[in-house]
């Protein structure tokens, strides 16, 4: 078994790095005053700081990385090769996804665009968002029913003669506020009386399309999330849209969703480690530089076992991650099911643990804005809801240990 990275991946691991130090970590205060100067705070592309880095980003060779080798559009890497990327992209993680391009819910929106877009949505979609010219918002969670099961969703997607005919409501939606969000992929049911996975079907609305309304931006622990475009509850109201705007088939929302979370969900744990890293780090300077009851932090045997622990934690985590991203590579999305629900299941679980610890550590500092960890925190606890609550990876988890072990199948 070789843990070494190919030559390629080292490459950009090493580009990466070094545009992180010199560019995108000294940016990030400026990134944070331009935001505060925007006429509109969620217009967050209008940074003049974020073209900068975008712009350079794409000369170094650092664009679309999370884009998957079988995609016609991608650089050609793996997801074992983007990784290691993508845990460095975690410790910036509002400034350095964006900036290459590879921040969600565009990464995957672009790859349902990729996957099941014609030609026509490709082009008029697709390739402005690899541009970075435009911004996209996926509307499935609602708050009036349990969305932890997608089949739920209430919002109708009836037919008209040539049009789809929208009513609903959604919520949590990811950069929807950002007013360069020019599209939104919505799921609702085109027929509730299929059979229950068939119900539901993918539309592309265009934002300024009439019946689309931004009701207010939701707030997470109390953090608007402005740097992301925040996330929006969105009421459409009669809402017409050319038949021609349906991706796939009616019928196949589901699947294609299912499709689009797997990638998203290994991105997010990912990105995660990274947090975890800088929450270690920054926990380990705290430590060694405060004293209380005579001798530092650090000499104290509580904050030794929490940081011991810490390692010991995120070095289990990575190989995990790093095992998904090799199946999904060799198996398929299908093959690392369980997998990819494994780590769904223990990356916030582990990098939530890691940051309360960083937070004990620094005191009321930590509950504060002047470190990340409480905004980190807020981030992490939020991913054990986002692309599928615990319970439910577990439970599906739990079902397939039982039938491989030939128990049978399990109701529900």
């Amino acid at each position: 078994m070789d843990f070494a990275l190919d030559a390629r991946t080292e490459s950009l691991r090493q580009s990466l790095l070094t545009f992180m130090a010199d560019r995108i970590v000294p940016s990030a205060p400026t990134f944070h005053d331009q935001l505060g100067q925007l006429e509109n705070r969620w217009a967050w592309t209008e940074a003049p700081i974020l073209g900068q880095l975008q712009a350079e980003a794409q000369e170094l060779g650092l664009w679309n990385l999370f884009l998957p080798e079988e995609h016609a559009d991608s650089p050609g890497l793996t997801n074992l090769q983007y990784a290691p990327l993508a845990e460095i992209t975690g410790r910036c993680g509002h400034l350095a996804p964006p900036a290459l391009n590879c921040a969600a819910p565009d990464t995957g929106n672009m790859e349902v665009l990729s996957l099941f877009g014609n030609d026509e949505q490709k082009e008029r979609w697709l390739q402005p968002l690899l541009r970075g010219e435009i911004r996209s918002a996926f509307a499935m969670t609602e708050p009036d029913v349990a969305s932890s099961d997608a089949t739920n969703i209430e919002t109708r997607i009836e037919r008209d003669g040539d049009e789809y005919v929208i009513n609903g409501r959604k919520w949590w939606i990811t950069g929807a506020m950002n007013p360069h969000a020019e599209i939104f992929i919505l799921m609702g049911k085109t027929d509730p009386t299929a059979s229950r996975h068939r119900q539901q079907s993918m539309v592309l609305v265009p934002r300024d399309t009439p019946g689309v309304e931004a009701v207010r931006g939701m707030e997470v622990f109390g953090y608007d999330d402005h740097e992301h475009g925040g996330h929006a509850e969105l009421r459409f109201t009669d809402v017409r849209v050319p038949v021609s705007n349906l991706i796939g088939e009616e019928g196949t929302g589901f699947a294609i969703a299912q499709a689009r979370l797997g990638p998203g969900r290994i991105h997010h744990c990912m990105r995660a480690i990274g947090i975890a890293e800088v929450a270690i780090e920054l926990m380990c300077q705290r430590a060694t530089s405060r004293v209380a009851f005579g001798r530092p932090l650090a000499n104290q045997g509580v904050v030794r076992d929490w940081i011991a622990e810490s390692r010991v934690r995120i070095e289990q985590l990575r190989l995990l991650v790093l095992k998904t991203a090799w199946l999904m590579d060799t198996v398929g999305n299908r093959g690392a099911h369980t997998e990819i629900q494994a780590i769904k299941i223990a990356t916030p679980r582990t990098v939530q643990w890691i940051l309360d610890k960083a937070i004990q550590v620094h005191g009321g500092g930590g509950l504060s804005q002047d470190f990340p960890l409480a905004w980190a925190y807020a981030q992490i606890r939020t991913l054990r809801f986002a692309d599928g609550p615990d319970e439910v990876h577990k439970n599906s988890l739990a079902k397939a240990e039982i039938a491989r072990h030939g128990a049978g199948s399990t109701d529900g």
